[in-house]
């Protein structure tokens, strides 16, 4: 991605550097305050640019470089300060977190110098993360969804060093009934409902696909608004279930889901 924004768009002068947010992550395997300036630079020599927009501690469970075993040497407070020592050098414009539970992000938020700019969650219709929310406004911190489509194509989906994961049955978000019928009522597809619908409440989304006709199918959610009535029946809607389990976190001191696994 660096090689072609570099080379095709900012060197050609179709796109200057400011125009483009780009967001890069520490593996688990580095999760050490020690390695999260190396680890950036990396990313940033791989994306050839000298800073980043957003940096995010990808998941609050610390393995070794091998992802065999748990490593718990750095604590998330720890592992923090590490961050804000590259946002303070200026390598990133924003720091932040994805996949940590609330109490996770209130024992960071509690220690730091510099707190959360943003967190990163599964969110979606089937999983609409209110709580966590509320928490997010509470503090100031922008919220960004992953899965806002309830992740169609994760069964493809692989984690570094573990390979393809084990995905239970779930409905699918763009079979909703709710969904379907503002689809058509709106001349919009079920997935720029589900996508305007967590717009419309303050949440920012990065739905996933490789097809181009869907990415600018994905773009095109800013020419119509939800009344509020049916944002109300879209928050209403009963059926909740995390999709994003990461099973390879069980029993780690960390893992941010215990109290949900069954």
């Amino acid at each position: 991605m660096g090689k072609v924004l570099d080379e095709e768009y900012i060197k050609r002068g179709k796109l200057k550097r400011e125009d483009v947010f780009i967001t890069t992550k520490l593996w688990c395997t580095h999760n050490r305050a020690k390695e999260v300036e190396g680890q950036l630079c990396q990313s940033l020599e791989k994306l050839r640019t000298n800073y980043a927009d957003l940096y995010l501690i990808h998941m609050p469970t610390s393995f070794d470089h091998e992802m065999k075993k748990p490593d718990t040497s750095d604590s998330l407070e720890k592992l923090w300060t590490g961050m804000e020592s590259v946002f303070k050098k200026g390598l990133t414009k924003a720091i932040g977190v994805s996949n940590f539970s609330i109490n996770q992000i209130e024992r960071v938020q509690k220690s730091a110098s510099t707190k959360i700019h943003n967190v990163q969650v599964e969110c979606h219709l089937y999983f609409p993360q209110f709580e966590l929310h509320e928490v997010c406004k509470k503090h100031g911190i922008s919220l960004t969804a992953y899965a806002p489509l309830g992740s169609p194509g994760r069964v493809d989906w692989e984690v570094p060093k573990r390979g393809k994961m084990q995905w239970a049955e779930a409905k699918a978000v763009l079979e909703d009934e709710i969904v379907k019928k503002l689809s058509k009522k709106y001349g919009k597809t079920p997935a720029q409902i589900c996508l305007r619908y967590l717009i419309e409440r303050g949440i920012s989304v990065i739905p996933k696909s490789v097809k181009e006709h869907r990415v600018k199918e994905n773009f095109d959610v800013f020419d119509f608004k939800l009344t509020e009535s049916e944002v109300e029946e879209l928050k209403n809607v009963k059926n909740c279930q995390r999709l994003f389990f990461f099973d390879y976190m069980i029993n780690h001191p960390e893992d941010p889901f215990k109290h949900e696994r069954r």
